[in-house]
């Protein structure tokens, strides 16, 4: 008769990680799948775009804001933050703003040399993170005050075109939130061109 072994807490601990779902060691909790469906509006709100149903158009874009905020606090509120969420999020917002302005800017109804300057910022911060966190020691890099003001008024500016699907139109109010863009725009990717000068100035005297 065989003798009965009973599994020490190595072989459990091994044994019920194996158990676990794929989806569980993917980190795909709530706030990531949520983060997920706003990926995938990125798309929906693209279509409509080209379509010309910008009324629909507009409240996808209010959804996939409203799913950036409810994201946020389900993972502070309830310690459910993990790396996954940690990239997917930043890239769903980008993908999201980036791919609306592309859109809007071929439809006509942004300039493209806006378009062109928001993506552009984009480009540079991305790879202005990616090659401190590969050159640098790592360290918590928080988004400045002024790219958290750019963002909420690329954001406006994106909501007040699309809003007129609801019958809304002022030139005017159009003009000053594109002046307002572009000037927030350059004054954000000029302060993290400093941020990123001043941590290799500060690299470099630290060798």
């Amino acid at each position: 008769m065989v003798p009965e072994i009973t599994p020490g807490p190595e072989l459990s601990a091994s044994h019920a990680l194996g158990r676990r779902p794929v989806w569980s060691r993917l980190e795909l909790n709530l706030p990531n799948l949520i983060t997920l469906a706003r990926l995938l509006l990125v798309p929906v709100a693209i279509w409509l775009i080209f379509d010309a149903r910008y009324f629909a158009a507009f409240w996808v874009f209010v959804a996939a804001g409203l799913s950036d905020g409810l994201d946020g606090y389900i993972a502070k509120r309830f310690d459910r933050r993990t790396r996954l969420g940690a990239v997917l999020d930043p890239a769903a917002d980008k993908a999201l703003l980036a791919g609306v302005y592309v859109t809007l800017g071929l439809v006509g109804q942004l300039p493209l040399w806006l378009v062109a300057l928001v993506v552009l910022r984009d480009v540079l911060i991305v790879l202005g993170f990616a090659v401190i966190r590969t050159t640098a020691a790592p360290r918590r890099l928080d988004p400045l005050y002024i790219s958290k003001v750019n963002t909420l008024v690329q954001l406006g500016l994106v909501g007040f075109v699309l809003a007129q699907g609801l019958g809304i139109e002022a030139e005017a109010v159009k003009s000053l939130l594109i002046f307002a863009a572009f000037a927030t725009t350059v004054l954000s990717g000029l302060s993290y061109l400093v941020r990123w000068a001043r941590i290799f100035t500060a690299r470099g005297q630290a060798l």
